[in-house]
């Protein structure tokens, strides 16, 4: 084909200024990001970790208590800041509770009212559908 010739001959758009230059040496010590609140890194992963707050705590659930009082930390809510997941998959389903859905709620479409249901698709949606919309006639 003719095709090639012209291939080896095309030029890019872009062009560069200077040599090309790669740097001899390239610093991977962490350094904090620039947007970053706080403008240093943590001392640990770990530590990091246990301050994260992304979707939720991972200290366990927090209780607000008044200065003057000094709150005891349970037995059980020791164990739980302590888990290696913190509050996430950190408790047992026994411990969860009941997981049946409250009054008013449903966990499938099909145990709603009839009248918030999906409505079946027809023979003529179907036959649209599967054509492409060919067969579609106004």
């Amino acid at each position: 084909m003719r095709l090639t010739p012209f291939l080896r001959q095309h030029t890019p758009l872009i062009r560069f200024l200077g040599k090309r230059t790669f740097p001899k040496e390239a610093d991977h010590t962490p350094h904090p990001h620039p947007a970053s609140p706080t403008h240093s890194l943590p001392e640990s992963f770990a530590s990091y970790r246990q301050n994260a707050v992304q979707h939720g705590s991972l200290k366990g659930p927090q209780t607000s208590a008044s200065p003057t009082s000094t709150p005891k930390p349970s037995a059980s809510a020791a164990v739980q800041s302590a888990g290696a997941y913190g509050a996430v998959g950190g408790r047992s389903g026994r411990q969860l509770g009941d997981v049946r859905p409250k009054d008013g709620e449903v966990w499938d479409r099909s145990e709603l009212p009839q009248r918030f249901r999906r409505t079946p698709f027809t023979e003529t949606e179907i036959e649209a559908i599967e054509s492409g919309g060919a067969t579609l006639t106004w």
